[in-house]
């Protein structure tokens, strides 16, 4: 089984995917996309946090609160053929931050820019995730998976999902309304799709928030990539 997961800017960032992806099992082999190499025969993709994503891509504004001093506008081009090319070829596909962002925008959906000065929920600081309440709607697939109707994830944005992109419901949201969670309206015929604001990897690592919002979220995707695997 071959995952691809792309770049998130860091080695160790990368290596708390990679672990979590695997989860011990020496089966799972995680294949790291930048752009240049690793692209080969994947079974599934990972769409990784990181910078946002360039305005240009859902026609947002240039200058914004916490804007980065420079975008990185090949990896939004890598990333963004990466989850096409995964959807034309029905791969199971998750999101992470940055990467339910970045299927939103593909999907024609844009982005809230900045979430405010003194956002006390969503950003942490120096390293330090928040930690907040998400409520799941009922029906959805991430309720499926998660068995519970709310539960503490961690925090770490100041973007979020403003429009929602073309084909997707929302599956959670922060008591604040914050989109927190994105998945298919209608998913018959259609590839997995899951994407979490939070990060389940940083989760699984720290071993703070509710398990069902990071291991169950790893082991559904996991097996619905054994399921397509064992079809094809």
């Amino acid at each position: 089984m071959k995952i691809g997961l792309t770049y998130t800017g860091s080695d160790a960032k990368h290596e708390n995917y990679v672990r979590w992806l695997r989860g011990g099992d020496p089966s799972i082999e995680v294949v790291r996309l930048d752009g240049v190499s690793g692209a080969g025969d994947l079974d599934a993709l990972v769409l990784s946090g990181g910078v946002d994503i360039a305005p240009e891509f859902y026609e947002g504004a240039v200058a914004y609160a916490h804007a980065p001093k420079a975008w990185q506008r090949e990896r939004d081009l890598y990333e963004m053929a990466a989850l096409e090319t995964a959807l034309d070829r029905r791969l199971p596909v998750l999101g992470v931050c940055r990467g339910l962002q970045l299927i939103n925008v593909v999907l024609r959906g844009d982005l809230v820019q900045d979430l405010g000065a003194g956002d006390a929920v969503h950003e942490g600081a120096a390293g330090v995730d928040k930690r907040h309440d998400v409520v799941v709607e009922p029906g959805t697939l991430l309720h499926e998976i998660a068995a519970a109707g709310r539960g503490q994830v961690n925090s770490a944005h100041h973007q979020a999902v403003g429009r929602l992109g073309d084909g997707l419901r929302v599956s959670c949201r922060a008591e604040d309304g914050t989109i927190e969670g994105l998945e298919w309206a209608e998913p018959e015929r259609k590839p997995f799709l899951l994407a979490v604001q939070w990060h389940p990897e940083r989760m699984c690592a720290d071993g703070v928030g509710d398990a069902a919002f990071y291991a169950a979220v790893r082991d559904r995707f996991i097996n619905e990539i054994k399921k397509r695997h064992g079809n094809h």
